[in-house]
Parts: structure tokens; C-alpha cells; sequence
């Protein structure tokens, strides 16, 4: 069995209730709404975090009306943060396609984005958990905390893996610790046990960013993006902060700082690249997201005979060990 089906194994009928809430919720009476609207649904992913949601509520008890209107107002805000992140990173495509404010344009791209929002929200307050609610608003206001961090972090003239982890877990872990707490929450959980689920769930996201940056060093094209393309948008994540951080000759720091300037040439940055790889940062990468998966798999220590544990630890690894 491969990891996919084992990890929606346990939740099948509930994702695919899900799924046709989501396709539901995104309906307007207005034309032009609903062909935003339109281009949205084609660039829906995985449904890896309202999944995530499920198989958590699945873990402590069974899907309520209050799980699928939380992970709805998950994905929907994800989804939103998308569409705004595009516009803020000037990036052109969204999963092979252009990106919705490239096909259109940035008003129409943000306004997008403030309805998704929207309608975020009102599934938030249909669980009718102010908890939930909560957690879904503070998502909101860390997802933003992790750009502006981010934006700032370019002029920044030291390069901590502390700042690096900070904009990571707003921006990426965030969401899938909002996961896990608001399936647990909304089949009523014992504190303790949403605390070892938000454990699990943090670990796994730093985990699931630490692959993407390693993407970045990769010369396959199945995975979407140009070698490189986070230097060229000024960010130096976790194999180049080790090369940086490691290295004694004054002129690596220079050229970082060029990078986070965005005046480094194309020519520089490639460089650079094989810089990094020389000096082993892929393989430290690589070793640090495999403590991070030892950790969560130790939160989950009191589950290990319940039936949906593998359905977790089956997400974990198809998380951190993607092709893209």
C-alpha cells in the first residue's frame, strides 16, 4: 500500500465530504466573482491540511460538523494567504499555471484573497467554537507576522538559523499546528492530548519546509521552480545559513549579503549554489528535517496502537519525502 492511500484510508468518506464543501463554499451569483473563483479551484491542492484536521478528529473520536467547518476555514485561509503571497513575491505561477494576479491583476488578486478570507471566517464561526474561531484568526495574523518578518529579514545583517526558524513557524508550521489543534478541539480532546498533537504538528511542518528548501538546490524540473529561485528572491534558508554560518572567509558573508539585496547576478547566485552544496549544507539540512521527524514521531508515542497512528506517521513521510 503506498503512503497516500494508507494515510486516507481511515478518513475516505469524510475527505471527500469535505471536498465538496470546499467546491461548495466557492460559489458566487456574481460573473466575475465566480471566474476568480473558477481559477482558484484549479489550483487547489492536495488538501493536505484539512486532511491533516481529519485524521486528528479521527484520532481522539469521530468527524463532527464542527471538524469539516474547521478545516474548510483552514484551507480557505491557506488558500488566501496563497493568492496574497503571490502578489507580495511578484510570483508568476501557481502550480503550473500563471498565478491569479498575473491572469488577472493584483486588485482583482487581492480582493480574491479578502473574500477567501471571508469566507474563511464564516466557517470558523460555523463550528460554533469561539476556540476555534481563535486559532483560525491567530493563524491569520501569524501568516501575515511571517511575511513582514520575512520582507524585513532581507535587510537583516546577520544570519541566524533563530530568525530563520521564527518566519518558519508563522509561515509554514503554523498551519498545520492550526491542523491538528482544531480537529482535536472539535471532537472535544483533552488538553493534554492536544498538546502532543500540536507537538507532532509543529515538528512536521518545520520538517515540510526544511524539504522545500532543499528543492530549491535541485536541478529536476518536476519540482516547479528554477535552482535558486529563493536567492533571487532575496531569502537564504537553512543549507545556506549552515554554508554561511560555518565558513571563516569574509568574502561568503559578502556575497549573502548581495543575495538578500537582490543584486546578486544569476551568475553569482548559481555559484553560490554549488558553494553551499561543496560545503555540505543539503546534508545538514537533510539530518536536522530528520530530527525534526524523530521528534514527532516521539509526540505521538501514546497513540502507537491506535488505529489512525499510521495514517500519521504515513503523512509525516509523504510530507518530508516528496519529489515536489
Amino acid at each position: 500500500m503506498d503512503e497516500r492511500r494508507k494515510i486516507l484510508l481511515p478518513i475516505e468518506a469524510h475527505l471527500e465530504k469535505a471536498k465538496q464543501l470546499f467546491d461548495a463554499s466557492l460559489i458566487s451569483d456574481n460573473a466575475m466573482v465566480q471566474l476568480l473563483l473558477e481559477h482558484v479551484k484549479q489550483q487547489t491542492g492536495k488538501m493536505m491540511r484539512p486532511i491533516l484536521t481529519l485524521l486528528t478528529a479521527r484520532l481522539f473520536g469521530e468527524p463532527t460538523e464542527a471538524t469539516y467547518h474547521a478545516a474548510l476555514a483552514l484551507e480557505l485561509l491557506h488558500t488566501a494567504s496563497l493568492v496574497h503571497d503571490d502578489v507580495v513575491d511578484e510570483s508568476d505561477k501557481r502550480r503550473g499555471q500563471p498565478a491569479l494576479h498575473v491572469k488577472f491583476n493584483n486588485k482583482y488578486a487581492v480582493l480574491t484573497g479578502d473574500f477567501l478570507l471571508g469566507l474563511s471566517l464564516q466557517h470558523a464561526a460555523m463550528t460554533q467554537d469561539v476556540e476555534i474561531v481563535n486559532i483560525v484568526g491567530g493563524l491569520g495574523k501569524d501568516l501575515a507576522a511571517g511575511e513582514i518578518i520575512q520582507l524585513e529579514n532581507t535587510q537583516n545583517k546577520t544570519f541566524t538559523e533563530d530568525v530563520y526558524y521564527d518566519i518558519l513557524k508563522k509561515k509554514t508550521a503554523a498551519l498545520f499546528v492550526v491542523a491538528t489543534h482544531a480537529g482535536a478541539r472539535s471532537v472535544r480532546a483533552a488538553a493534554e492530548d492536544i498538546t502532543r498533537v500540536n507537538r507532532f504538528s509543529e515538528m512536521l511542518g518545520i520538517a515540510f519546509q526544511i524539504r522545500d528548501d532543499i528543492f530549491d538546490y535541485s536541478d529536476s524540473a518536476e519540482i516547479g521552480k528554477p535552482t535558486g529561485n529563493d536567492m533571487h528572491e532575496g531569502k537564504l534558508t537553512l543549507p545556506a545559513l549552515y554554508y554561511i554560518n560555518s565558513s571563516t572567509d569574509p568574502a561568503v558573508k559578502e556575497m549573502a549579503y548581495k543575495i538578500r539585496s537582490k543584486v546578486a547576478t544569476a551568475t553569482e547566485i548559481a555559484d553560490f549554489v554549488a558553494q553551499v552544496k561543496q560545503a555540505g549544507g543539503i546534508a545538514y539540512a537533510e539530518q536536522t528535517m530528520q530530527k525534526f521527524r524523530k521528534d514527532a514521531i516521539e509526540a505521538l508515542s501514546p497513540y502507537t496502537t491506535h488505529e489512525v497512528y499510521p495514517a500519521l506517521i504515513a503523512y509525516l513521510d509523504y510530507t518530508i519525502g516528496r519529489t515536489k
